[in-house]
């Protein structure tokens, strides 16, 4: 069997790594073990980030919904329970967006709820 030498391969892949890696602080920019696991844990975090800015939006969405519920008279909870029962399937991102863009809408729905 013929012997096969791996640096074009090696060299390939620490490039590669390398430039994910660019910009990063002290020795995670330049050194190929410290770049892995920078990059190992950069994963991670953007994977975790990812599900929190779900959570981070819907309750920016809560809160934009309960300003204007709260100059009605009307709270929260019982906004989104009566939205149930009238069986109106809006989700809170849009109703927000009503609330805040067409506030005259938003007063339509909220008479048809109560």
């Amino acid at each position: 069997m013929t012997r096969v030498k791996k640096g074009v391969n090696a060299l390939k892949s620490r490039r590669n790594i390398l430039k994910q890696v660019k910009g990063y602080r002290f020795g995670r920019g330049t050194k190929e073990r410290q770049a892995n696991e920078a990059i190992f844990h950069a994963g991670t975090y953007a994977f975790a980030h990812r599900k929190d800015k779900k959570n981070d939006f819907r309750q920016l969405w809560n809160v934009r919904l309960s300003v204007p519920l709260k100059a009605k008279g009307v709270s929260y909870s019982k906004f989104i329970g009566n939205l149930k029962k009238a069986n109106i399937e809006l989700d809170r991102k849009i109703l927000a967006t009503l609330a805040d863009v067409a506030p005259k809408t938003f007063d339509k729905i909220l008479e048809r709820v109560s």
